[in-house]
């Protein structure tokens, strides 16, 4: 059975975790709404992940809502040790599978039980702020409130450490006067790169930087040049731009979600992809092919 190196690790919080990781968004029905078509899968996908060497998964109880933690819980519940388990406040689902702000001090502390109690944990060892801005992008605004309810939350030992999704540099600086940041959750792919300046500033502080999207999205990447350069290489597209990712900086930790247990597998095998200095500069130069 395949297996992810033990090497290829960086530092969030006080855990070391593999860089190749998985996100549980897609266990959750269509448009991360409801149950999952075939619960037996997504119990199937979190063993195998497991089994495979994952040891960092990013949920959210606002996926279903409720239901992905709930499959974690199923599937892998005891938790063995080295798992570390991602979770992200900051959002509610309307009935109508709409995502809503939920961003006052209340609403954070009720999202924190709710992810306990979902997960069946004491404590999370790490819970990223999500800020409600634009969907996709960071919007400048103060979040001096929700932090100084996270660290009250960090205080009375509900949560290890604090990380921040969807937000500016100017926010993650005044997040770290109130509390230590371990990680930043933003959109950023092979050709989505807003965050090259951040990436490499979090690299220097020594804090983790996890792409949401990795691989598009909603909108899975399209390009004849990564389509090319997968070929030379003899890997899938997909897999070539998770590649990319884990080249890009020491301090990316890949999630890429799926339902599906083949899939999982190829995703998990990009993290054996090497690239030479000429691929990477292909690949590096698709991003002002298609601005």
């Amino acid at each position: 059975m395949f297996k992810l190196a033990t090497n290829d690790t960086f530092s969030l919080g006080d855990r070391r975790v593999r860089r190749m990781g998985y996100g549980a968004m897609q266990l959750a029905g269509p448009g991360v709404f409801g149950p999952p078509k075939d619960r037996g899968a997504a119990v199937a996908v979190l063993r195998e992940a497991l089994a495979a060497g994952v040891d960092h998964i990013d949920t959210s109880d606002f996926y279903g809502p409720h239901v992905t933690n709930q499959v974690i819980c199923e599937a892998l519940h005891p938790y063995p040790d080295s798992l570390v388990i991602v979770t992200k406040i900051g959002a509610i689902r309307g009935q109508d599978a709409s995502w809503l702000p939920a961003q006052e001090p209340e609403q954070l502390r009720q999202a924190v039980h709710d992810n306990l109690r979902n997960l069946k944990l004491e404590a999370l060892e790490v819970v990223n702020l999500r800020v409600m801005g634009s969907p996709h992008t960071p919007t400048e605004g103060s979040i001096e409130k929700q932090m100084h309810a996270l660290a009250e939350l960090r205080q009375e030992g509900l949560v290890r450490h604090i990380g921040l999704s969807n937000v500016t540099a100017k926010q993650i600086e005044e997040a770290q006067r109130i509390a230590p940041i371990v990680c930043v959750q933003n959109h950023y792919n092979l050709i989505h790169r807003d965050d090259d300046a951040l990436v490499d500033a979090l690299a220097q502080q020594g804090i983790a930087y996890v792409p949401f999207f990795p691989l598009g999205g909603f909108s899975p990447l399209r390009s004849a040049a990564l389509s090319h350069i997968a070929e030379t290489i003899g890997a899938t597209p997909m897999q070539t731009a998770l590649a990319w990712l884990l080249h890009r900086s020491p301090n990316i930790l890949v999630i890429p979600g799926t339902s599906s247990v083949a899939h999982l597998r190829e995703n998990l095998a990009a993290a054996t992809i090497r690239l030479s200095h000429e691929v990477y500069a292909q690949l590096d130069a698709i991003a002002a092919m298609t601005e």
